[in-house]
């Protein structure tokens, strides 16, 4: 089986993100940690969070990248556990048998993401559309040759044929921090 696990290409997730998890945590979506915000009102990092970060299972911090990685059955037992656990102590989930079925089926879905190589990375673009959170998700493929995942390699982008152009400045973002 596959899961995802959290990849840092560079740092800029450093300074997109509020907080940015640490590189090789087990990743998932994380869309339910917005399912009863405004998101017409979040601004700034928030709003990064919202539009394009998966969720660190172990520091509830955001990632722009997720990348497909082998996992054994007793790993997604213990990403479920984990998962389960942090629904409970951070989500208000009621109960532990609560959060376990909530967190198996956030689990089942990354499964469902990763049906690509090993290795292959994969990013996600979200937007509210008549009060429901919807979400893209487009693989990114290291250029033919190249040896390894670095920055502005990529020339390969599928599945993003309807996402909306989107433009960000990390340059504003990053001098924006420091006023």
């Amino acid at each position: 089986m596959k899961l995802l696990r959290t990849i840092q290409l560079d740092i800029s997730d450093t300074f997109v993100f509020e907080r940015a998890a640490e590189p090789g945590e087990w990743a998932v979506s994380g869309a339910f940690m917005f399912a009863r915000q405004d998101i017409a009102k979040l601004q700034g990092k928030a709003r990064t969070a919202f539009r394009a970060g998966f969720l660190g299972a172990n520091s509830f911090c955001r990632s722009s990248l997720a990348q497909v990685v082998e996992a054994t059955a007793q790993e997604r037992r213990e990403l479920v556990d984990l998962l389960a656990a942090q629904l409970v102590a951070r989500c208000g989930a009621p109960d532990v048998a609560t959060a376990t079925r909530a967190a198996e089926e956030e689990v089942a879905f990354v499964e469902s993401l990763c049906d690509h190589p090993d290795g292959l990375l994969i990013a996600v673009s979200r937007s509210r559309d008549d009060g429901a959170i919807r979400e893209a998700f487009r693989t990114l493929r290291p250029r033919d040759g190249a040896d390894s995942h670095r920055p502005f390699q990529f020339v390969e982008v599928t599945g993003d044929d309807e996402a909306p152009e989107e433009h960000l400045d990390l340059t504003a973002l990053r001098e924006g921090e420091r006023r």
